[in-house]
């Protein structure tokens, strides 16, 4: 059985302290990160094209050598980190799970991986994803399954669960992911650990083929203590001239703090199942619920409601833009040798339904989206955040590829029973998942999702850290291995 190692057991900011006071050499946290790596990832698939350890350690040297100058290149400095292999890294392929992309090296760093290696991070591999980031389930024909860092024979959740799991089982200081329907948050979620959709624009994605439409989708940060989530959107945030619709507002993490206050009167929306439109699992109302209580304990103001918006126009919004967004994606793939044959049957139902659409079809979308963040907006004007379950159902089995039906409600598509996760998505507005409990009968976590007010990302993360101060000892919980 492994052991928990010291090194490993810290959170991020006490790790960044120990090293810049060289309680702790950048070499001793490569060496126990790697024997942990080494030990669990065999069983957790949440790593993948890691890095040979010498060549990291040499990485490591070189940070130490620079701290005995008195040079710090930032809170990062000789942490190791893997990136979601959604972004790329230079030297590393950038393989989105497919077969197709096994030998895509990248040839230079995204603007996200840049920040973060300027901030002194050492780039160790990638974490593991769906193919071509569809669907909240890690597994792919490339590298295989990761299951959840809690209970072996269910999901890790996804597309960022990889990282999810390198997190819960410190195998990872902090990771990095990407948030399209809920891919922070949902892994988040299911493994305990604080996962943040930032507001549209606060982390440059990119630069990709299109800087203007495609803003759907946002990388961000994943943490197991709030300030760490905080520290590390520092690093990744800010404008870049080369995506121009990126916030030049500045984001800071020392705007975020943990008092408890900020839960005096906190206005909340509790919208729950939207009145029984979304179709959820027994106990994960209940458990959000709880969640929600330890808030109102401490002076929330819980206010049941519902959303107020035509949910099914919604739906079809989203099915417009995610079919217009993900379909020339996948369709850059198909001019590859067998590719219809290697791309999963979700990634080419997304790619035939996207052929049909016209530019009428994607301006309805447009034109529904641009309503609702209108509305949004009226609604967080009466509220402070929103909330409602970060995920529909409970970590289902690893052999399944998607919940087929929720109780007696077939689910109409690979990604229905996610759609919880599409309302922040759709309105560009920063997301939070915060550890709500657990199962009843099961060791698995669940979950609670709040909305901020437009680039409302340091109060929204107050709002996080406020309720993890009141949580206590029960925030801290690890899984079993």
């Amino acid at each position: 059985m492994t052991t928990p190692d010291p090194i490993t057991s810290l959170d991020a900011e006490h790790l960044s302290q120990a090293i810049h006071t060289q309680q702790v050499s950048c070499v001793e946290v490569m060496q126990a990160y790697l024997q942990r790596i080494h030990a669990l990832n065999p069983r957790f698939n949440a790593i993948v094209n890691l890095a040979d350890d010498e060549a990291l350690l040499a990485q490591a040297r070189v940070c130490d050598d620079e701290l005995a100058r008195g040079q710090s290149r930032g809170w990062m400095h000789g942490m190791p980190q893997a990136i979601k292999d959604t972004g790329a890294a230079q030297g590393f392929p950038t393989t989105f799970g497919s077969p197709l992309l096994k030998n895509a090296i990248a040839p230079r760093d995204n603007v996200m991986v840049s920040r973060m290696k300027a901030a002194g991070c050492i780039v160790i591999g990638k974490t593991n994803m769906p193919e071509l980031g569809l669907g909240s389930h890690t597994f792919n024909e490339l590298f295989g399954a990761t299951p959840n860092a809690w209970d072996t024979q269910v999901s890790a959740g996804g597309s960022s669960g990889g990282a999810a799991v390198a997190l819960a089982q410190r195998l990872l200081p902090v990771a990095d992911g990407s948030d399209f329907m809920g891919s922070l948050r949902n892994p988040a979620g299911w493994n305990h650990v604080f996962g943040l959709r930032p507001s549209q624009g606060r982390v440059p994605l990119g630069p990709n083929a299109d800087v203007w439409t495609d803003q759907l989708g946002t990388e961000g940060p994943m943490a197991r203590t709030v300030r760490d989530l905080a520290q590390l959107l520092e690093i990744q945030s800010g404008y870049d001239p080369r995506l121009p619709l990126s916030l030049s507002s500045h984001f800071s993490a020392s705007d975020v703090t943990p008092h408890v206050e900020h839960l005096k009167g906190l206005r909340v929306a509790w919208l729950g199942d939207l009145n029984g439109y979304l179709a959820t699992e027994d106990h994960v109302l209940a458990v959000c619920e709880s969640a929600l209580q330890r808030m109102a304990d401490h002076g929330a103001h819980i206010t049941p409601s519902g959303l107020g918006f035509d949910t099914e126009r919604l739906w079809q919004c989203w099915l417009g833009w995610r079919r217009a967004l993900t379909g020339p994606r996948v369709g850059a793939l198909m001019a590859l040798p067998n590719a219809r044959a290697q791309i999963k049957p979700e990634a080419l139902w997304e790619y035939d339904h996207s052929q049909s659409m016209s530019y009428t079809d994607f301006a309805t979308a447009s034109h529904t989206r641009s309503s609702f963040y209108q509305h949004m907006v009226q609604m967080l004007e009466q509220f402070d955040v929103i909330a409602l379950p970060v995920a529909q159902v409970w970590p289902f089995a690893l052999k399944e590829r998607w919940p087929q039906r929720i109780g007696e409600r077939h689910m109409d598509t690979y990604h229905r029973w996610m759609e919880a996760t599409i309302y922040a998505t759709l309105a560009g507005l920063p997301a939070i998942s915060i550890p709500a409990g657990f199962h009843p009968h099961h060791p698995w976590p669940m979950g609670l999702q709040l909305i901020g007010k437009p680039q409302g990302d340091a109060q929204l993360l107050c709002v996080a850290a406020a309720y993890e101060a009141v949580c206590g000892e029960w925030m801290g919980l690890r899984p079993a291995i």
